[in-house]
């Protein structure tokens, strides 16, 4: 079971780019929510190989990733270093 309060790993510092954010702002999204998704362990959008790397991640330290769609279909990727020092918000064509 998730824990529906307390993230599963360390986020460190959130940094996003400036078309993460305009895409967020377009579509009043506010990064708090993606980061409490990720936090939490709802991967979003990714394929089922990369939710069981997101787990073993949780376990062994390597980098988390998590997508989600915003409104308008926008692709945003959030990305927790491998260190958990920190988390980018960014568009998939920024990676």
């Amino acid at each position: 079971m998730i824990d529906s309060v307390r993230p599963r790993f360390r986020i460190g510092t959130v940094v996003a780019t400036p078309g993460a954010l305009e895409a967020m702002e377009r579509t009043g999204t506010a990064p708090h929510e993606l980061i409490g998704r990720h936090g939490k362990g709802d991967w979003g959008d990714v394929c089922e190989e990369d939710s069981e790397a997101n787990e073993i991640a949780l376990k062994d330290g390597a980098r988390v990733l998590s997508a989600y769609h915003l409104k308008d279909g926008t692709k945003l990727y959030v990305i927790t270093e491998a260190d958990r020092s920190s988390t980018c918000i960014l568009l998939p064509e920024e990676y």
